[in-house]
């Protein structure tokens, strides 16, 4: 799909997933989510979504005609990606288009558009077409969703000339979920509140994992109904990460990950409880749930040493990938 078969502008933006180093569940809030202290970290795992403009000839693209823009999606994500207004993405485009008035309403069209097969009635209003390629687990606790909305934001504000800044997106897209306005920055943050009052945390390392997604999902609202069932609040605090950040100390920083959901989510499947001591057992430093779950990270010393563990457990996952964090935030790309 190159940037001339379609026929206005192309933007592509490249998204990292995101790990919980830490993550402490202090309590059930009023607004009915819960009150969370974690670490979060950008890993090497990536979603690209690209977007162009397609439009009737000689008016398509002009700002004027963008007032009754229609957004199409389409992705290699399977049936588990959210379509129409259940895609974050597709949420983020409605979003920035409403605050900035550069669009009055996104309206989506499901009929599956690629920028390759504009398949659009010359007399038609103009379309945005996003086309998202999934490299991130689907409902893995990686914010595969998070980073696709990180990404529209991020993209659309170049190609609709919005001209928000990055802090001006982070505040939009706490909005729309807990881990968006984390994916809009990227890099290594604390996080507090429901998740969305971020400080960014020096990292001064290169830290090594491997990336272990389960072969079944595992709904984030679940697992968050089953720590309501069966956990307290924590008072666990990160000080023990953040140090080992500092520090580039990555035996330290294995014994000190720390996940509160992962009772809950082990109470749902205890598979991923063996799971995570096959790979302590394997040479792991350390091993956590990412987020809700169910994708586990294990710490290594060394990319070869991550290579390693995963060969040895690869058995036990649908699929183990080899990645670094921090793997940075949203960065253009070709089209």
């Amino acid at each position: 799909m190159r940037p001339e078969q379609a026929d206005g502008p192309c933007v592509a933006v490249v998204v990292p997933a995101k790990l919980n180093l830490f993550l402490s569940v202090r309590g059930r809030r009023p607004d009915a989510f819960h009150e969370l202290v974690t670490v979060l970290q950008t890993v090497s795992l990536y979603d690209r979504l690209r977007v162009g403009l397609i439009g009737p000839p000689g008016q398509g693209h002009h700002p004027a005609a963008r007032r009754r823009m229609r957004v199409r999606l389409s992705h290699n994500g399977g049936p588990a990606v959210p379509s129409a207004d259940a895609n974050l993405a597709v949420r983020a485009a409605r979003a920035l288009g409403h605050a900035t008035k550069v669009i009055d309403l996104a309206v989506v069209d499901e009929r599956a558009v690629t920028l390759a097969n504009p398949e659009v009635d010359a007399a038609a209003t103009p379309v945005t077409v996003m086309n998202l390629d999934k490299g991130i687990p689907v409902a893995g606790g990686m914010a595969g969703g998070s980073a696709d909305a990180a990404a529209a934001l991020v993209s659309l504000n170049e190609l609709w000339g919005c001209a928000l800044s990055r802090d001006d997106l982070r505040r939009l897209a706490a909005v729309l979920g807990s881990d968006v306005p984390f994916c809009v920055v990227g890099g290594t943050a604390l996080a507090t509140g429901r998740g969305t009052a971020l400080a960014q945390v020096l990292c001064r390392g290169t830290f090594h994992w491997v990336v272990c997604q389960a072969r079944e999902p595992l709904e984030t609202a679940a697992v968050y109904r089953a720590w309501d069932r069966h956990c307290r609040p924590s008072e666990v605090e990160p000080d023990a990460v953040l140090q080992a950040l500092r520090g580039r100390d990555a035996e330290a920083l294995g014994a000190a990950l720390h996940n509160d959901l992962e009772e809950a989510a082990f109470s749902l499947r205890p598979e991923l409880e063996d799971a995570k001591k096959a790979l302590i057992d394997a040479g792991a430093l350390g091993a956590v749930l990412s987020g809700s779950g169910p994708t586990l990270l294990a710490l290594c010393e060394s990319e070869q040493a991550a290579a390693a563990v995963g060969t040895r457990v690869r058995g036990r996952f649908a699929k183990t990938v080899v990645a670094h964090s921090p793997a940075g935030g949203p960065e253009f790309r070709p089209c």
